[in-house]
């Protein structure tokens, strides 16, 4: 091959080599990666401190009867059937009776009001003599005394025939209802029922004592039971305690969940997230849009078409959100989905 023909050869393979290249940059400059954005606006964000414990009821009481007797359940009047669990009782009612003719009669109610209405009249009559100066002040004082006497004596036979019955103590709910036979015989002693207010709930928890210092009493707690999908509730740090356990190194504090709805069942498994900061007016990023280049924080926007990058300052933060101190602001496009190939001035296109 003579050397025109090399030349001419060298030609032609870099004017392809040329094609080649322009082509790919070509390729490469027209090319365009799908990405979703998110206008950033103000929202709030809280950081929490987060603990787990159960719930108790504000009120949790069993009931037992004070006195033997025939067992006598109840009718609900709001039902209009024997008293079960579950039902909402009220402050006062009768919830179970028992039938003891023997202590009835030993009490003699009907002689001691007798007693008290014959005691009354006599003492009445004797401050009229009295006041007439018809007797001494000693039989007015004897008769003052029978009459007190048999007010004592009526009161006592009222608290006697009370233990017969047992009545509901507060507002609540029927949470046990122990099985006994209607008519046998119960005696002194026997826990015949559980009531519950949790119209209010507390619960102990610990934290570790790091923390102790960020925790206040009156601080918002939002509570969530673990074993459903319920909305959460909010409530607020009551108690804490000022010394740590020497073992754990963790201190104690008391929480209290208003509940009125009773959506949060006593016992619950539940997290309790204690709000030790909280911003109303910030700019707020996903956690999961912010990559690690190089130690700094890096985000991506989009602009008139193209990736920027930008390095961010951070702030508070919570489980899946942080607060931006730097580096964004309010209507940036911030770019949420397809950011994790990016560089740089990346050609993108938005997609909804």
């Amino acid at each position: 091959m003579n050397k025109r023909s090399l030349i001419l050869l060298g030609l032609a393979f870099l004017v392809l080599g040329t094609s080649c290249k322009q082509e790919t940059m070509s390729i490469q400059t027209s090319s365009t990666i799908p990405v979703r954005v998110s206008e950033l606006a103000p929202k709030s964000i809280q950081e929490v401190v987060t603990a787990t414990g159960t719930a108790f009821p504000i009120r949790d009481l069993n009931l037992a009867t004070e006195q033997g007797g025939r067992y006598q359940l109840r009718t609900n009047p709001r039902t209009g059937v024997p008293f079960r669990m579950g039902d909402p009782v009220r402050a006062n009612e009768v919830l179970v009776a028992l039938d003891n003719p023997e202590v009835v009669n030993s009490i003699a109610m009907d002689s001691k009001k007798l007693q008290f209405d014959s005691a009354q009249r006599e003492y009445t009559k004797q401050q009229s003599i009295y006041d007439k100066g018809g007797i001494t002040l000693k039989e007015l004082s004897d008769a003052e005394r029978a009459f007190v006497d048999a007010k004592h004596s009526i009161e006592s036979a009222t608290l006697a025939l009370d233990k017969l019955e047992v009545k509901v103590p507060f507002d609540g709910v029927l949470a046990d209802l122990p099985h006994l036979t209607q008519g046998g015989w119960t005696a002194s002693g026997t826990l015949v029922a559980r009531i519950v207010d949790y119209s209010r709930l507390y619960a102990d928890l610990t934290l570790p004592g790091k923390e102790m210092d960020r925790v206040a009493r009156g601080q918002a707690v939002v509570v969530n039971d673990y074993g459903t999908a319920k909305s959460a509730l909010t409530g607020a740090v009551t108690q804490i305690s000022p010394a740590l356990d020497a073992t754990s190194r963790m201190f104690k504090l008391k929480v209290e969940i208003p509940n009125p709805n009773l959506v949060l069942k006593p016992g619950s498994f539940i997290k309790a997230d204690i709000v030790v900061q909280n911003k109303a007016e910030a700019i707020v990023i996903p956690k999961s849009v912010i990559l690690d280049r190089g130690g700094n924080k890096i985000v991506y926007v989009v602009d008139r078409g193209l990736a920027a990058e930008r390095r961010i300052k951070t702030g508070i933060e919570n489980k899946d959100e942080v607060e931006i101190l730097d580096g964004l602001r309010a209507k940036d496009q911030l770019i949420i989905e397809g950011f994790e190939t990016l560089r740089a001035r990346s050609q993108v296109k938005v997609i909804q």
